[in-house]
């Protein structure tokens, strides 16, 4: 399962709004990096392809491909605000090597 935060929704349904494509939903990738790093992108995307799973969270359609859904188990999608005045879609991913839970 992948949840994306309500902060995170109001900015990918002002992304959608903006790129005219709403209604589309959001794809998610992740791929491991030959150094254990993780590398995440995003993008709304109506072509399904084989082997995508398909997720709601927040009222946002959510695909995934086959090769990225195990990386992104129990993942947050969430919006925050990394610097003053810098906002950022940041990925909370457990499975991520570099992930350390708050404390």
């Amino acid at each position: 399962m992948i949840t994306i935060t309500p902060r995170a929704a109001e900015q990918i349904r002002t992304s959608a709004k903006q790129g005219n494509m709403i209604g589309m939903p959001l794809r998610i990738a992740c791929q491991k990096l030959p150094d254990g790093r993780f590398h995440y992108a995003l993008g709304f995307d109506d072509q399904s392809q084989q082997g995508d799973e398909t997720y709601t969270s927040e009222g946002i359609d959510l695909v995934v491909g086959a090769v990225s859904n195990p990386l992104l188990r129990g993942t947050i999608i969430d919006y925050v605000e990394l610097e003053t005045g810098k906002f950022e879609i940041i990925f909370v991913n457990p499975n991520d090597p570099n992930y350390k839970p708050a404390e």
